[in-house]
């Protein structure tokens, strides 16, 4: 048996595991990092889901997550702007390689892979390491990084699953106590999707026969693009070279048949793996079936590891695990805007001061079994949580509410020499909905793994670290600074940027309802990349709802194409511009969307 010693081990490279071990290391601590598969990002890229979501606009695309979007954009040809799910879609190929590159450039970060733990080591309540089949590690500071919070099950260390009642946290949109129970029983988290990857060989090809797995019925399925076209459907996860991520909630590949066997026996789990890698199969040969053999299955992932592999994701999207019970708990009110405003209020400590540590802006958003045992009551406790006011028009388009996450919920109330930096963090299970995407998660990452180098740092436990600390050193990181406060139009490369965030943080009762920072002059964001001139002719269709009438280029010549932007300048001029306004935009296609995406908008007649 190999013994290690390190600073900060994190155990999972899912997306957060990931972020926090590269982040730990970039500061400087001693740091070993224990995946299952051979492929780093977790949801990003292992998982299969290439198409992330939230934090889409520029001045949220700071941190390790703006630093992954640039070197996507550098390194992919075409662009990232492919489907209609997403703004940003890529080969998860490109993107685990992104991940492999970070953590061979840090001397001081081992990655050692094909492992998975199975006891943590403890002295009391302090969590001092991690033994492996082949592998035992002890650290000072232990991430759990797992993508259902395995570690808080073998340490012990309280969690949630499931449902929480109207009267356990006082949730607007959750249930009654007694229809808990049926929920929990049936339905106590989000359901997975195993994901695959099609690919598109063109008209009067022959793509190999997708076999039909055991148990397959194509009934399941009917219905899947019954609202959209076939095209439409597969360009809701269009990648790059004709190769379609199959991620699809309406009859399609989400599994949830006894999805609490995650979190029981071995054997139970692989039960359930084995159960959902099938129906991903199934759907996959419904569509072959249904579109015809043109469509076939893409030889993207690693062969050999676990049920995945080729055109399978190398292990299931979760979206929901084990959550910590932790010092604070995420609540969905606490993603909910401010009355009459657009964005969540700032979290603050017992004495005043900004809590925050990550920010995001996802719609709460939930997939779930469709049983007949569930309570009559369910739709309406879904339309509840639906409807519940979490997202605006901003750049022509919906986005989520800006909301921000405190330091407290990573930290266990009583378990020292832990962070949590997955899905697991403490959140109630309806504020999972918006906490769980991507964006954020690398965001829960790179936060988590500062917070483990400081420990490392001043000598103490991550329940002593000063939070204001911990937010400096985001905010100032060599490589990759994040935004602490969400503000529309404070992108990160605007010159007020660093003391803007620090003014907010020193004065929470000036952060703004609307989200927009009035003493910052929108005109100062990036220049524009090169991009494709459009000229043509404004229509208004409401609030935050333009589409232009196109004049040149001719190959576009007399269409009319919805204008988003996530840039504030472009935004700021979008909203001045009347009804029949001459402009001329600089912005890139999308045809999947349909959309333009303006980087730049030039009026020539009001």
């Amino acid at each position: 048996m190999e013994t290690l010693e390190a600073d900060v081990l994190v155990v999972g490279a899912g997306t957060g595991g990931t972020a926090a071990a590269v982040q730990a290391a970039r500061r400087g601590a001693r740091t070993v990092l224990v995946s299952e598969f051979s492929w780093l990002g977790g949801m990003l890229t292992s998982a299969g889901v290439p198409a992330p979501d939230g934090n889409e606009l520029l001045a949220f695309q700071t941190g390790i997550w703006g630093q992954f979007l640039r070197q996507l954009q550098r390194r992919q040809p075409g662009g990232l702007d492919h489907a209609w799910v997403s703004l940003f879609t890529y080969d998860p190929r490109l993107g685990a390689q992104i991940f492999a590159d970070w953590v061979k450039a840090l001397p001081n970060l081992l990655w050692r892979v094909g492992d998975v733990p199975l006891e943590v080591l403890k002295q009391g309540d302090r969590v001092v390491g991690v033994r492996f089949a082949q592998l035992t590690v002890r650290a000072r500071i232990t991430l759990d990084g797992t993508e259902l919070g395995d570690l808080l099950a073998l340490a012990e260390v309280p969690y949630r699953w499931g449902w929480e009642s109207r009267e356990t946290l006082g949730e607007p949109s959750a249930p009654g106590t007694t229809e808990c129970e049926p929920l929990n029983r049936l339905c106590p988290v989000q359901m997975p999707t195993w994901v695959a990857i099609l690919q598109d060989l063109g008209a009067g090809a022959v793509a190999a026969k997708i076999p039909a797995p055991a148990g397959y019925n194509p009934a399941l399925f009917t219905g899947a693009w019954q609202n959209f076209s076939p095209e439409t459907f597969l360009n809701y996860g269009r990648l790059p070279n004709r190769h379609f991520m199959l991620n699809w909630p309406i009859c399609g590949n989400d599994y949830g048949v006894g999805v609490a066997r995650l979190i029981q026996s071995g054997g139970a789990r692989q039960a359930f793996l084995q159960e959902a890698r099938n129906y991903s199969q199934g759907f996959a040969c419904f569509i072959q079936t249904e579109l015809g053999r043109r469509y076939g299955l893409a030889s993207v992932f690693p062969e050999n590891e676990g049920l995945g592999g080729g055109a399978y994701a190398l292990h299931p999207y979760y979206r929901e695990s084990r959550r910590l019970r932790g010092r604070v708990t995420v609540r969905e009110q606490d993603i909910l805007p401010l009355p009459g405003g657009d964005v969540a209020a700032l979290p603050l400590d017992e004495g005043g001061r900004v809590a925050a540590i990550a920010l995001g802006n996802y719609p709460n958003d939930h997939h779930y079994l469709e049983s007949r045992d569930i309570p009559e009551t369910f739709p309406n406790i879904l339309h509840q949580i639906r409807t519940a006011k979490k997202k605006i028009r901003w750049g022509g388009r919906n986005t989520g509410t800006p909301f921000t996450l405190p330091y407290g919920c990573l930290v266990p109330q009583a378990t020292d020499g832990l962070l949590v930096c997955e899905k697991n963090i403490s959140v109630s299970h309806i504020a999972n909905g918006a906490t769980r995407l991507q964006p954020v998660v690398l965001g829960i990452g790179q936060a988590a793994g500062m917070a483990a180098a400081l420990c490392i740092e001043q000598g103490c436990q991550p329940r002593d670290l000063p939070v204001r600390t911990l937010q400096e050193a985001l905010l100032e990181d060599a490589i990759a600074p994040a935004a602490i406060i969400p503000l529309f139009n404070l992108p990160p490369q605007h010159p007020d940027w660093l003391q803007q965030q620090r003014h907010y943080l020193d004065n929470p009762e000036d952060y703004p309802s609307s989200g927009h920072c009035a003493t910052v002059d929108s005109a100062l964001s990036p220049p524009p990349v090169a991009k494709t001139s459009f000229s043509g002719t404004i229509q208004r269709q409401g609030n935050q709802d333009f589409v232009l009438h196109i004049t040149a280029p001719e190959a576009l010549a007399h269409c009319s194409l919805p204008l988003i932007t996530d840039r504030p300048a472009a935004n700021q001029t979008l909203q001045t511009l009347t009804d029949q306004s001459q402009v001329t935009i600089q912005a890139s296609h999308n045809s999947s969307g349909p959309w333009l995406r303006v980087e730049q908008v030039e009026p020539t007649h009001f």
